[in-house]
């Protein structure tokens, strides 16, 4: 009885600090936009212009250290998952819980294509990026007319049945056994075998990836996704056709997904079925709504936030997945519009916002219990 009572007060003291940190953190992002918003253009262009070369020197600046490097390699690479899957539910408001299936096109088509007919990496991302969209095409067109836990369900499956695709079919996938062996990529005969070289690739595929979000966000089709997510029969009835711009969506989430893959083939040098369940699509979707369903800059920092927290609770391993669990529900509960809301952005989402926020939070704790 003693040893559980020391186990909940750990537990309960951990949670709590993270949780007074995180919410101050939100607060932190809140004050830094209310700030950033009310600058002049050419001070927006400075203040980004600082922050890329910071981002661009911090691989430099930890090259000493191969473990911190690594992760932020990773946690790059879950910024670019994060971002692709926020076209469909932040940009959409399509709730799609089966997001790793793309995730796994990508990183397959790139181990084969690069393994069993040597073709380049950048060729095979390509490749990669070409696959997810396609797939994504296909499972879109019948299935976008759908809404809520009935698309939810459907990509879940889509899922699920991809990965025992990978498992059974062993004279092309290799099965459980994987795909072991994937080359580094190469530039004008340059192999890149370091993490400072895998670094600066995803930092490449992180900032054309919030590129594309933001350019499509203030765009006139981005204006018509909004305007669907809010509410699909007035944005009809003006005109809009909700089921290409949800498609569209749809397909350009899939092919950056797509692209993460094949990084993450070449990056490891080893693709599984294992690295691609149900649990990584949910993983991603909390990153998604934790940040901020529709807000580039929120799903960034929630990504991050998400992707450092696992390795920062490793020295406490007893507790770590417990602290991260009760952690994502406090936060859902107290701040369902995630830690840099749309609203809080030029542009955003308007009053609807939280109740949404709750309505897609719902279905998170039913995926979330399941884990």
């Amino acid at each position: 009885m003693g040893n559980l009572s020391s186990v909940l007060l750990n537990l309960a003291i951990y949670t709590a600090i993270l949780f007074v940190g995180i919410k101050l953190l939100s607060k932190v992002f809140d004050i830094g936009i209310k700030k950033f918003t009310t600058l002049n253009k050419s001070t927006k262009t400075i203040t980004g212009i600082i922050l890329a070369i910071a981002v661009t020197a911090w691989p430099l600046l930890v090259s000493s250290q191969p473990y911190l490097l690594r992760t932020s390699v990773i946690v790059l690479l879950y910024v670019v998952l994060a971002l692709s899957l926020n076209f469909v539910i932040g940009f959409a408001g399509q709730l799609s819980m089966g997001h790793s299936a793309f995730y796994a096109i990508g990183a397959y088509t790139t181990a084969l294509l690069t393994v069993n007919f040597g073709v380049s990496f950048w060729l095979a991302l390509l490749a990669s990026a070409l696959m997810a969209g396609i797939f994504g095409l296909l499972l879109g067109i019948p299935t976008l007319r759908l809404k809520g836990d009935y698309l939810a369900i459907t990509t879940i499956g889509f899922g699920e049945i991809l990965r025992l695709v990978l498992i059974n079919w062993t004279s092309f996938t290799r099965g459980p056994a994987g795909i072991p062996g994937i080359p580094s990529p190469s530039i004008f005969g340059f192999v890149i075998n370091n993490n400072i070289g895998y670094f600066y690739i995803i930092l490449l595929l992180a900032f054309f990836t919030i590129f594309i979000s933001t350019r499509l966000l203030n765009s006139r089709l981005g204006r018509g996704l909004i305007a669907v997510r809010d509410d699909e029969v007035a944005a009809e009835a003006m005109g809009i056709n909700p089921t290409y711009l949800k498609i569209l969506a749809f397909v350009l989430g899939a092919a950056l997904a797509g692209i993460a893959g094949g990084f993450f083939a070449s990056f490891i040098h080893y693709v599984n079925p294992d690295n691609f369940t149900y649990n990584e699509s949910v993983t991603i979707l909390i990153m998604v709504v934790l940040g901020g369903v529709g807000s580039v800059p929120g799903v960034i920092a929630g990504a991050t936030v998400l992707a450092v927290l696992p390795e920062a609770l490793r020295s406490i391993s007893t507790y770590r997945y417990a602290i991260y669990g009760i952690l994502l529900i406090l936060m859902m509960i107290i701040r369902p519009q995630g830690m840099i809301s749309m609203a809080s952005l030029k542009g955003g989402a308007g009053k609807n916002e939280n109740t949404r926020s709750k309505r897609n939070n719902k279905v998170l704790w039913r995926a979330n219990s399941s884990k």
